[in-house]
């Protein structure tokens, strides 16, 4: 009998040692694996057969994951912004910026800071406080109807273009009581002035482009939205039909100024502005308070803020984004106001019409 019991004791320990290799802390892998699964079939993405790059898109994706559940963690109530799976949510952050965003955005900034269109607001306190209070506490121009419907930009990095466009329908629309939908596809096929049609551009210099060559923006149903650079049309038949020029503008920092943003969109109308939205990854609604670094050398997206909301339990703008209606809430953003929030005060720009 003894030889058993020395069998068994060595045939125990031996089974410990072969557990070793395999044990593993308790984690989230299966449930990584099918949520990345359901992902891959939510989003149509075109690597679901492609074995090596589905692995590595299955990483990122794990990652964002963890970093959704930091930021989710961080959140200080209901309205605070909150965070999930969007169609970016496979792309590692440097990815993001560079695929999608536009790193490039704070070096072209540079050339406007001196320009005479550029103003920096510096009123004091005290009197940015007496103009504030005759405003009301929450505006919204979708409530006055001349907000057009969200567009999405796609792969194309021209959110320079749709912002302006978008700002030009408002205020034309402000103006002259029809809103129309503009076409981008003729800005990003035709702007000059170092803006580069999907390869990126801004706002100010296509601003500046307009002004001086006093192009005309024609419909959408004109020119039509192909999210590609093309050949311009202008100079063809295109030009005899009817379209919206701009009149002036400006570009303006309003940092530590806030106040004074927010009269201008209340009295003014929307506005185009530079941002930093790197943080916008995994973003799904909320009020973005925390997290969203506002410095000018990283700015990296434009997007026209078409209001605000004062009395809310956070107060914050109201971003109409280009990214389409599946994205944040059905395709609108929310920054919390006063504390350059995104860089959204650094590089703002208004317009007007003829």
């Amino acid at each position: 009998m003894e030889w058993k019991i020395v069998a068994f004791i060595v045939l125990v320990v031996s089974l410990c040692f072969l557990a070793i290799p395999i044990k593993v802390d308790p984690d989230t892998s299966n449930e990584d694996i099918e949520l990345f699964q359901n992902y891959v079939t939510r989003y149509n993405k075109s690597y679901r057969n492609d074995p090596p790059v589905y692995e590595e898109r299955f990483k990122r994706f794990q990652r964002s994951l963890r970093h959704i559940e930091k930021m989710n963690g961080l959140r200080s109530s209901q309205e605070s912004a909150h965070y999930g799976l969007t169609e970016f949510s496979d792309m590692s952050e440097d990815e993001f910026l560079t695929l999608t965003l536009l790193p490039d955005l704070p070096a072209r900034g540079e050339k406007h800071v001196t320009a005479p269109y550029h103003r920096k607001h510096h009123l004091l306190q005290s009197n940015r406080m007496k103009r504030s209070v005759g405003i009301p506490s929450k505006f919204d121009w979708r409530d006055k109807g001349v907000i057009t419907p969200v567009r999405s930009q796609g792969s194309c990095g021209a959110c320079w273009a749709f912002s302006t466009v978008e700002v030009v329908e408002s205020m034309y629309a402000i103006k002259n009581g029809t809103l129309y939908t503009l076409s981008v596809q003729e800005m990003i096929d035709c702007a000059k002035n170092s803006n580069f049609g999907c390869e990126g551009g801004d706002v100010c210099s296509l601003l500046s482009w307009l002004l001086a060559s006093k192009v005309q923006i024609f419909q959408e149903s004109t020119y039509p939205l192909v999210g590609k650079t093309g050949t311009c049309k202008l100079g063809k038949t295109i030009d005899k039909t009817p379209g919206i020029k701009i009149r002036d503008f400006t570009c303006d920092s309003f940092v530590d100024a806030e106040d004074e943003l927010l009269i201008t969109l209340a009295t003014h109308g929307p506005v185009a502005a530079a941002v930093n939205a790197l943080s916008w990854q995994n973003y799904l609604g909320g009020v973005i308070q925390y997290h969203c670094d506002g410095s000018f050398d990283n700015l990296n997206h434009a997007v026209q803020i078409i209001g605000y909301d004062k009395s809310a339990a956070i107060p914050h703008y109201i971003i109409k984004n280009s990214w389409g209606t599946n994205f944040g809430d059905k395709g609108y953003m929310y920054i919390g106001i006063g504390s350059n929030l995104c860089g959204i005060a650094n590089q703002v720009s208004s317009l007007n019409v003829l």
